[in-house]
């Protein structure tokens, strides 16, 4: 990868060491490139596409060089899919490894599919290991082995390595290039160590104490061994406690430990407990971000729901949870079917079923999504799951107390009978209620089944707060007599 041979080129990718144009800070009021949000102006876009369109090559690039490799990324995921070849092709070496790496899934492959094996071996040798995995991993097959065989044989083992590990684990994630030293070193040593040493990695924020069967036992900041004396033992000065993490741990969970040990990087073990990578802090916020994102897209069953994927991926996504809620949907539907009766002698009932039915759904929805997002987080343990059910209920009471009072008082009056309103109100406390406990107990049912509570969840939380809210409704209605 880049961080073994010669030392990095500071002025690669760097905007301001393009010498085509001066470089505007991103947050620079003078900024014809971005808004003030950071993101590229569609008048900056559109330039560059108009230039690649009229055959103008060295124009975009002029208009493009200036850009950090990220907004080169949003520039080609802004530019329609039809054109995206052209605009990289027009852009050159502008478009290298650092840009793929900050691409969106479906459009990196798009490009990685109109390059030559060897292009894409010479971009992924740049990376480290865990950006040139994520490239490489989505291919096909034979596409995949054809990049393999064009790459070094120490990048090709690295890269194969971690293919070798489950998706989204901390062998996928980790860097492999990293700086580990033994224990009898002092600190002067150390330094000597670190300037002499061309093939070390060059981005690095700790450095890793190992013992003879080079599992880690201790760890120094940077800032440690530049402020120490010479003389002092890297034993003496290394923090023995560190947090390692399973080569085999899922990338969620590796974020977890992140944010609660608040570190910046950790170690990466194996099963005999020997170091085989690092993990950073820059990676694991991509994660959250990711993580977080698809629990959202989860609960709506909308998928991975990028705006980039084609089409009928997303319509095969999307319809299959729809035709799911539509198989729940016919059982709310079945309840009203029971009380056509009650419903035919006063149409009112018809006119209010929605409201009962929508509030309860909003209830239950509100509990669902703090579940999930506790689950996701570790909040809710085995230790503290009834005490959260009991807290979610009384919620629910004081909240179906509430809107039930407001709506009881409504209807009342807007009717003019105090029956319905007395009704409408316990049907509202019933189902408010019901969806707290829906709410908080099928997302827990899930991860209890080990199934991921983001999936399936909100279905089956509609169907209770729908099917009870029309239950709890037109059977107290039936019962109360209401004939209009």
């Amino acid at each position: 990868m880049s961080e073994r041979g010669e030392p990095v080129d500071p002025r690669r990718n760097n905007p301001d060491s393009h010498d085509e144009a001066p470089v505007e800070g991103a947050f620079d009021s003078a900024d014809t490139r971005h808004d003030e949000d950071d993101r590229l102006k569609p008048g900056f876009v559109s330039a560059v596409l108009e230039a690649v369109e009229e055959g103008e090559a060295e124009q975009a690039r002029e208009l493009v060089s200036p850009l950090h490799p990220a907004d080169i990324a949003d520039l080609l995921e802004l530019t329609p899919s039809d054109q995206r070849a052209d605009v990289a092709a027009a852009l050159g070496d502008l478009v290298g490894a650092e840009v793929l790496s900050e691409l969106n899934d479906y459009v990196r492959d798009d490009l990685i599919g109109a390059l030559a094996p060897e292009q894409v071996a010479e971009f992924a040798a740049e990376l480290d290991t865990d950006d040139a995995v994520a490239i490489i991993e989505d291919m096909e097959e034979d596409e995949q082995q054809a990049v393999l065989e064009a790459l070094d044989p120490e990048d090709r083992a690295a890269i194969e390595s971690a293919l070798a590990y489950p998706e989204e684990s901390a062998g996928r994630l980790m860097q492999r290039d990293l700086v580990a030293v033994p224990e009898h070193m002092s600190v002067g040593q150390l330094i000597d160590y670190l300037r002499d040493n061309r093939d070390l990695t060059t981005d690095f924020w700790e450095i890793f104490v190992v013992d003879e069967a080079h599992r880690p036992i201790g760890t120094c900041q940077l800032s440690w061994v530049l402020t120490c004396p010479r003389n002092v033992a890297v034993s003496d000065l290394m923090k023995r406690e560190q947090t390692l993490i399973p080569v085999d741990m899922d990338q969620e969970e590796v974020a977890l430990r992140f944010q609660k040990y608040a570190l910046i990087s950790a170690a990466v073990v194996d099963g005999s407990g020997r170091l085989v990578g690092m993990i950073t802090v820059d990676d694991v916020v991509h994660i959250i971000s990711e993580e977080a994102g698809e629990d959202i897209l989860r609960l709506s069953g909308a998928g991975e729901g990028d705006i980039n994927e084609p089409v009928l991926d997303s319509y095969r996504t999307r319809v299959r949870w729809l035709l799911t809620n539509l198989l729940t949907a016919l059982v709310a539907s079945t309840i009203i079917g029971l009380f056509e009766g009650t419903i035919e002698r006063m149409v009112a009932l018809a006119t209010l079923m929605p409201i009962v039915a929508g509030v309860g759904g909003n209830a239950g929805s509100q509990t669902m999504a703090v579940t999930v997002r506790a689950l996701a987080t570790n909040q809710i343990t085995a230790s503290n799951t009834r005490r959260t059910i009991v807290r979610e209920m009384r919620v629910a009471l004081l909240n179906g107390g509430t809107v039930a009072v407001v709506l009881g008082i409504g209807v009342s009056l807007v009717f003019l009978n105090p029956a319905l309103g007395a009704v409408i109100a316990s049907a509202m406390l019933v189902n408010i209620v019901t969806a707290g406990l829906a709410g908080v107990s099928v997302p827990l049912a899930f991860d209890r089944l080990n199934l991921d509570p983001a999936v399936a969840s909100s279905i089956f939380v509609t169907m209770i707060t729908d099917s009870m809210g029309f239950l709890a409704f037109l059977g107290l209605a039936t019962a109360a007599g209401l004939t209009g």
